[in-house]
Order: C-alpha cells, then sequence, then structure tokens
C-alpha cells in the first residue's frame, strides 16, 4: 500500500491547480502498488474547488479519502484533508471545528491519515525573525492530538509542516513513537522550507502488524 498525506500541487489558484494535479494522479496511478490511498492537502485547491473530483480519482484506481473510512485487507483506515487555518488556503477551519472533524475518526481506527500533523509531533515551522532571533512555532492540531490519543491506530500518516532550512535547521519528516502509545506517528512530507523545487525526503516505509 502507498499512503499520500496531501500537497500533490503548488498553485493556489485552482484553475491552475487543476493540471498539477491531474499531473500527479497520472503518476500515483501508474504505480505498481496494489491499494493507493491518498488525502488532498491545502494546497491541493482545485479538490476542493470540485474541479478534480473523488470519481476522477477512483476511475483511476485511486481510494480518495475525506473525512470518510475504507476498509483494505481488514484494516480501517480514516483519512481528511483538513488543517488549522495558517493562511488563505484550501481545507482549513479554525481549531474548535476540526474538534468535530476528528471526532468522527472511528475508535477502532487502525490507520489515520491527515494533513495535518497532531500538535506537538514532527510539526515545528520557522515563522520569521524577532529582532534578529529566529521564532518557531507548533502548527498542528490540538484537537487532534488529542483524539489520536483517545483512539491509538496502529499508524498515524499525515504531512503538511515541511523540513526547514530557514532560520535553524528544523527536521520533521521521518517517524515518532510515544511512551506508553502504540501509535506510530509518521510525517511523510517531502520538501524543505527555502530549498523549493527539490526532494528532500522520499517518506517513510513502515510495516505494520495487527
Amino acid at each position: 500500500m502507498i499512503i499520500h498525506s496531501g500537497d500533490f500541487s503548488n498553485k493556489k489558484d485552482f484553475i491552475r491547480n487543476e493540471n498539477e494535479v491531474l499531473q500527479f494522479i497520472d503518476w500515483f496511478a501508474s504505480l505498481d502498488i496494489k491499494y493507493k490511498v491518498l488525502v488532498a492537502g491545502n494546497h491541493d485547491t482545485s479538490i476542493e474547488a470540485g474541479i478534480v473530483t473523488p470519481e476522477q480519482m477512483k476511475n483511476r484506481g485511486i481510494i480518495y479519502l475525506e473525512n470518510a473510512s475504507v476498509k483494505i485487507e481488514g484494516l480501517l483506515i480514516w483519512g481528511s484533508p483538513y488543517t488549522p487555518l495558517y493562511g488563505e488556503w484550501a481545507f482549513m477551519q479554525e481549531e474548535h471545528e476540526l474538534a468535530s472533524v476528528w471526532n468522527t475518526i472511528p475508535d477502532d481506527a487502525d490507520i489515520v491519515i491527515t494533513h495535518t500533523p497532531p500538535r506537538g509531533i514532527l510539526d515545528l515551522t520557522f515563522d520569521g525573525e524577532i529582532d534578529g532571533v529566529p521564532y518557531y512555532r507548533l502548527c498542528g492540531s490540538e484537537s487532534l492530538a488529542e483524539r489520536i490519543n483517545e483512539v491509538q491506530p496502529v499508524l498515524h500518516c499525515f504531512g503538511h509542516i515541511h523540513n526547514s532550512r530557514q532560520g535553524t535547521n528544523v527536521f520533521n519528516s521521518g517517524t515518532r513513537t510515544k511512551e506508553g502509545n502504540r501509535t506510530i506517528y509518521s510525517n511523510g512530507s517531502c520538501s524543505t522550507d527555502g530549498m523549493w523545487g527539490r526532494i528532500t525526503s522520499h517518506g517513510n516505509v513502515i510495516e505494520i502488524s495487527i
């Protein structure tokens, strides 16, 4: 199985964004992997606008999840494209609105796919300087972190917050676990802020057992 956690395009204008998304779909559909699962991200504006539809992806053998779940060979997988507000992009909501989305994650979910990280896990980003001193902040969803702690899926896949070489180096891509929690947290982001146009990470390969 291959899982993509969103942001497979970049153009904000949804008309120009469509071509990028369709190119990605062509590539993703061509992969010789049995199950191809994805959620959109805040950059995938043509999907939020309904220009590229879930039906188009389904017709190419891609499982697209938008606050929905699917069962694959006994694994219950739930996915959502939504993130906390950060600029004016697609699939963004206030934190109190997001809580109602995360509450629809099934209690028995094995894999959760979101575009946003949970707050405090692989979500640190450079946010400018104050009097010449680099300033950083955690960008993940606090209510998502709470819900993942409740559900404890085997795997939580996300992206959204990249590595950064602005200010001091920040590394978010990779995996992490928490003591007392069975969940493997996976940030599959493949780019680095300040190094646009280059793939600097190739996602994560994870083997799980239920």
